[in-house]
């Protein structure tokens, strides 16, 4: 694994080690806890490897776990099938090399153009890099500056984003910082990923707070209540589609219910 992949990867151990709540009835040690979450000896107990094994993995030294031991850890952890996915996505994928902002093919643009409904094309950072009247209606994408349009910077950062859902901002918003860690760890050390992420940390409590807790979630449908301040509180079914064009390009659409 490149080395920013091993600190993400050890990163994501120790966040899901020191999420768990120890279970006596399971683990043999009775000594004082003075940390939250499980000793990294309980995990390696659980997955049935060595302490010395699972310290080098936590600390982010170089290692090829098996795909045995990957599933143990996940075992032991207690991943569910995202976090699980996650774990061997960064054990076993390839360097991604360095981004590059994506364009969206004429073809896609004018469907989105065309569409009815609020839609918005992203890309892996999570840019906006294209939407149509109607989400420009709902969102107020066409308000931000270029530099802003990212789909994290205006969830974090504008104020309208926190008008617009209101009461559900905070589990939107940690939903969305969950989905992104998915691409982030991937492209970790990639001074654009950086950027964006030391810009929402310093601008956001919120979002400092919760990115440290290094959450990572699947999914990419279902409802919002979103309260537009000319036509009121409306809910939405939203889903998401990837371009065969480029995988990378993802096309959302909301559908009032």
């Amino acid at each position: 694994m490149p080395a920013a992949r091993l600190s993400e990867f050890g990163d994501f151990l120790r966040s899901r080690r020191e999420n768990l709540v120890p279970d006596a009835g399971v683990l043999r040690s009775g000594r004082r806890r003075r940390t939250p979450g499980l000793r990294r000896e309980e995990v390696a107990e659980l997955a049935g490897i060595g302490v010395d094994w699972y310290v080098r993995l936590e600390q982010g030294r170089t290692v090829s776990p098996s795909d045995a031991t990957l599933d143990a850890l996940a075992h032991a952890l207690r991943l569910g099938k995202a976090e699980a996915a996650h774990l061997r996505t960064l054990a076993r994928c390839n360097d991604q090399g360095t981004f590059a902002p994506e364009s969206v093919p004429p073809a896609i643009a004018r469907i989105v153009s065309n569409l009815p409904l609020p839609a918005y094309v992203t890309g892996r950072r999570w840019d906006i890099l294209k939407w149509n009247q109607a989400a420009a209606d709902l969102f107020g994408f066409a308000r931000l500056a270029e530099a802003d349009h990212n789909i994290l910077i205006f969830m974090f950062i504008e104020p309208e984003a926190r008008r617009l859902f209101g009461s559900a901002w905070v589990n939107e918003a940690r939903r969305m910082i969950a989905l992104f860690r998915t691409t982030h760890d991937l492209f970790a050390a990639d001074s654009s990923f950086v950027e964006l992420v030391e810009r929402l940390r310093s601008h956001s409590p919120e979002f400092a707070r919760w990115w440290s807790a290094h959450d990572v979630r699947g999914g990419a449908s279902g409802q919002k209540v979103l309260a537009h301040p000319q036509r009121g509180t409306q809910r939405y079914e939203y889903a998401t589609f990837q371009a065969n064009d480029d995988p990378s390009l993802k096309l959302s659409i909301y559908t009032p219910v």
